[in-house]
């Protein structure tokens, strides 16, 4: 328990960030899943259809503050790769 006004606004801040947090990064995983799952299925429409979604999010995201911009470009030069390979 909070013994400081200012530590109690602190752990209600800490809660709300973290269930945001929860939400962009389960968003972002089923995201590169379904490129991935396309990719497996070697679905060439389906896995550009889907990588041009993850692209869009992932950027989306660093502008939210959730990923910073080298993961994300990592991230998305990875699954670029693997759909352009189909």
């Amino acid at each position: 328990m909070a013994n400081h006004k200012q530590a109690a606004k602190r752990a209600r801040q800490t809660i709300v960030r973290t269930e945001r947090n929860r939400f962009f990064k389960t968003r972002i995983k089923n995201i590169v899943k379904s490129v991935n799952d396309a990719i497996e299925n070697a679905n060439k429409e389906e896995a550009t259809e889907a990588m041009k979604a993850a692209n869009k999010y992932l950027h989306h995201c660093v502008s939210k503050g959730i990923l910073k911009k080298e993961t994300a470009a990592r991230r998305v030069g990875r699954l670029q790769v693997r759909v352009n390979a189909l």
